[in-house]
Order: structure tokens, then sequence, then C-alpha cells
């Protein structure tokens, strides 16, 4: 018996596909640490030189923290513990895997025109977003990790190409955010209608949503005249804390309904801009209100047709192009703190959309989720513990039925390896795994099931007839298996589109499964029920 198993072809497919697959996930179960997700940009960890990890990139490749100050991390509560709490200009030591950092942490202050006095009034993020280290190179889709989706539509149809520009927009929009692990794809639904579907690891939807729906179209007025837009007409956007920030000058004062605080930062225009600027304001009348001396037009800033801000202008600027300009804006809140944040987080989105330009058509938000990491982490818990107990009742449910204890060998060797082989393919083409992919793998065994059910039937149950060979017993039970999966494949192939292209995972992981199926582990099953069962 073991010479027959040893030396079957059909055998030797199936442990061939196992390795290749258990190669492709390359489980990790002792990895230390928390994996870096997301470094922000101008942070103390990017000026550390910590580098947000590569998208494309394997999972188990990604740069872990391991030890903060000296302390052996183990969690993300670990982290978070160790790095809080710090005064202002501390040095905290993050060693990773690959590197030792020493991260300087920064202040957020305030400074009061009525006081005349600065306040600190916390110290800012490190700006390294981490979570759980993977065990496998297994990705997660947002419903298991965590995150926001949002299903955008232009609201006017556009050309292929318009549609690649505006899906090459938002990319380069979301990575100067500052975002990373980010998904933007394009999708039709049944009727042709063009959406966008974007995932963002690890992120509150509330954060990208206005980022994502806004065409950001900006523009700088001087009465009826557009001196400069954003995109080419802006040559540079400062970032750093040197350049940008809450306005030392005016800062934060108190409002009937909370905080106020003012931001601002600098920006270069193209020659042609500030010429523009220049010939806008060559006629402007000076008018000194006694603070200073301003022309009668202001700079008014619009954004995607909307004041969001004026700006006086200096009357030594009348007729000259200058090319450095300060632009600045608000942030409200009922606290101190969270008008310092809101404005930090209007100044990000501004400066975004002045250093990206806008987008070919305005886009709508279809659909929004925003799922919960720990919700997610349960989901993996719970789908790992059912899919479990589904294999052994299968099992336990063959034997009390053929009253054939080694029945249970090939039924559990047959279903594990299909589930290998489906999240091999997943490891090795980067395709997410989420409550869509756990459904269809469910779907792709319990049609193995039921396979091997009409296999063990037509060679040894009460379909089996006595006049015909193994081989011609087994070819009849593959004749309909053969019928069943090719309607089944005609089935999934019109959920690619369905849903806005939602539904994709769900089709392409059940054609994988039930392929595998056919293909691979069921004929493997077959040959194994022969070898054990043929010589009853």
């Amino acid at each position: 018996m073991m010479k027959k198993i040893v030396t079957n072809v059909r055998l030797w497919v199936l442990v061939v596909f196992l390795i290749l697959s258990l190669i492709a996930i390359n489980p990790s179960l002792d990895a230390s640490g928390v994996a870096i997700r997301q470094v922000d940009k101008n942070s103390s960890a990017a000026v550390a030189g910590i580098q947000s990890p590569d998208p494309t990139g394997t999972p188990v490749s990604r740069e872990r923290v391991v030890e903060v100050n000296g302390i052996p991390i183990e969690s993300v509560a670990q982290y978070y513990d160790a790095t809080e709490g710090h005064g202002a200009n501390e040095s905290i030591v993050v060693t990773t895997n690959k590197n030792t950092y020493v991260l300087t942490t920064q202040a957020i202050t305030s400074f009061d025109n009525e006081t005349n006095e600065t306040t600190v009034l916390g110290i800012e993020p490190l700006g390294l977003s981490v979570y759980e280290a993977p065990k496998s190179n297994i990705k997660l889709g947002l419903d298991l990790s965590g995150g926001t989706r949002v299903v955008l539509q232009p609201e006017e149809r556009i050309a292929k190409t318009d549609l690649e520009l505006v899906i090459e927009n938002i990319k380069q929009r979301l990575n100067v955010y500052g975002l990373s692990d980010i998904i933007v794809r394009s999708a039709k639904d049944l009727s042709g209608d063009d959406f966008i579907i974007v995932e963002i690891a690890g992120v509150e939807k509330e954060e990208v949503q206005k980022l994502l729906a806004s065409q950001g179209k900006f523009e700088a007025h001087v009465g009826n005249t557009t001196v400069f837009r954003g995109g080419n007409d802006i040559t540079y956007v400062c970032r750093s804390a040197e350049c940008s920030g809450i306005d030392r000058n005016a800062g934060c004062g108190q409002t009937a309904g909370g905080y106020a605080c003012r931001f601002s930062f600098e920006i270069q225009l193209s020659p042609d801009a500030a010429q523009r600027q220049a010939d806008a304001t060559q006629n402007l009348q000076i008018v000194d209100d006694g603070s200073g001396a301003y022309l009668s037009e202001p700079l008014d800033l619009y954004l995607d047709d909307e004041l969001v801000d004026t700006l006086q202008i200096a009357a030594d600027l009348k007729g000259r192009a200058v090319t450095s300009i300060l632009i600045s804006g608000s942030g409200f809140g009922v606290s101190q703190r969270a008008a310092v944040e809101d404005a930090i987080k209007g100044m990000r989105q501004l400066q975004t959309v002045m250093i990206t330009g806008s987008l070919p058509v305005k886009l709508q938000i279809v659909k929004s989720d925003g799922i919960s990491p720990v919700l997610g982490s349960e989901f993996v818990k719970n789908a790992v513990l059912l899919g479990a107990l589904s294999i052994l009742a299968v099992a336990m449910t063959l034997v009390i039925r053929y009253r054939k204890l080694v029945l249970s060998i090939p039924t559990i060797i047959a279903m594990l390896s299909e589930v290998t082989i489906i999240l091999g393919f997943a490891a090795t083409v980067g395709w997410n795994m989420d409550l869509a992919a756990i459904a269809a793998i469910i779907i792709a065994i319990g049609s193995g099931v039921d396979d091997q059910i009409l296999i063990i039937d037509e060679t040894i149950g009460k379909r089996a007839r006595s006049g015909k060979s193994w081989r011609e017993k087994v070819k009849a039970a593959f004749f309909v298996i053969f019928a069943a999966y090719f309607t089944l494949a005609a089935a999934m192939l019109p959920l690619f589109f369905a849903g806005a292209g939602l539904l994709r995972g769900f089709a392409l992981t059940t054609l994988v499964g039930v392929t595998a199926g056919v293909l691979i582990t069921r004929p493997a099953f077959a040959q194994l029920i022969e070898i054990l069962l043929k010589k009853e």
C-alpha cells in the first residue's frame, strides 16, 4: 500500500502544489514585535529615517519594531505604552528587526496674542503607525484587518484614459497626505458604469472621505482674476516644521463656540503665475486702516469653488512678480487642542490639493465602510475555529455514513489541501483575503465534499455497479463533477462585475478553489480511496 501511495503521480502532483503553497504562505509563527504600517511625512519617525513599507511587498518582509528604549515589544498596546507619556525634546530609541533609530519628541505649541504667551498643548505623535506582526504572507482584507473602503463614482461618464488619470491622481493624493497600505482600482457594474474602489488599511473613514470625494480644484483670485491654481502653477509647497504649522503670529484664541487656531505655510509660484499676480495687483489702490497698508483687493482662496480663506496683500507687493507666498487658514474646536488638530488636518488637505492639482472630473461617494481592527481579528479567530470544526464534522459524518474509519483520512487531506492551495494562490498574487473570500473558501470546500461523496458512492457506495471496473466508476463520477464545475464557473463570471466589483474576490476565490479541487485534490482523493479501499 505504501509503495502505491509513494509512486502515484496524482498524489505527487498534490504534494508539489502543497509545498509550493506553503512556500508562498511562508508561515512565521515566531515573528516578534509589531509591524510598521505607515510613517507620517515630516514626523519624528520620518526625520529619524524610518520609511513607510512598500505596499507591494510581502507582509512578513515588513520592518518590525522589537524594542523601544530597551523594552521588548510584543503587542500594539505595549508599543503605545512605551512611546507615550514623554516630554518635549526627549529621545526615544526604537529598535527594529532591521535597524536602530533615535526619535526626538516635538511639542505642540500655541501662541496667544492677548497674553503674548506660548502654551505647550501636548506632544506631537511620533508618526509611526503599527499593527500586529503578520504571521504569514497572506494579506488580510479590510474586513479582517480593519480600515476604510470607499467606493467612488464619477458624476459623468469619462474615457478610460481619464479614469486612469483620476486613479493615479488619487494615489498621489493619498501618498502626499501620508497614507500607505493603499489599494486604488477601477471597477464596473453590470450596467457598464465606472467606479473607483479605494481601500486603506488602519485608517478611519472620516479622515479620508472629504479628501477623496472633493475634486480638489484650488484657485487663488484677486478680484475676478484667477492668478494661480493648484498643480502646475505651484512649484513647491512647504510641509516641514520650519515653514508650516500653527501660525506663530496669529496662534490660537477663544471664540464664541470654543477655540480657533490659524495655520500657515509657504508656497513657491511658477514665474508665469507670479507675473499673473503682479498684473492683477498693478492697478489696485493702497488702503491704510491704521494697522498696516494693504491693497484694495484681497487674495481669495477657493477650494472646489468654495471660499476657504481671504488674505490681505501687503502694499509693497503691488505690481511685483513675487514667487514666495504665505498661505494661511483656520481650524476650530471645542478645546484648544481640538482646534489645533483641526487646523493641522485642514492644512494637510490644502497642501495635498496644491501639490496634486484637481481631478478631471467630480466624484461622489457611493459607499463607505469603516471596519475596526479589533472586530477584524475576532473574525479571523472565529473563521479558523469554525473551519476546523466543519472539517472535523464532515469527516465524522462520512465515517458514520459509510462505517469506514479510514475514510476520514483522505477526506481531511482533501479539504485541508484545498484550503492550503487557495491561500497559497492568494499569497502568490497578493490577493486580499476578506469575508467574501472566506465565504468562497467555504463554498469550494462544500463543493469538494459533494464531489467526495459522489466519488465514494460511485466506487463503494450504493451507486456502485459491480459490472464496472474501478476506473469506469471513477470516470462516471468525474463526468458529473466536471459538469457541475463548468456550471459553477459560468455562474461566477458575472460576479466579477456585480456590485461595482466588490464581489470580485468572492468570484475569484471560488473559481480558484473549485479549479484546484477538480484538477488536483479530487483526483488525488479518488486515488487514495482506490488504494485504501479497492481490495474491500
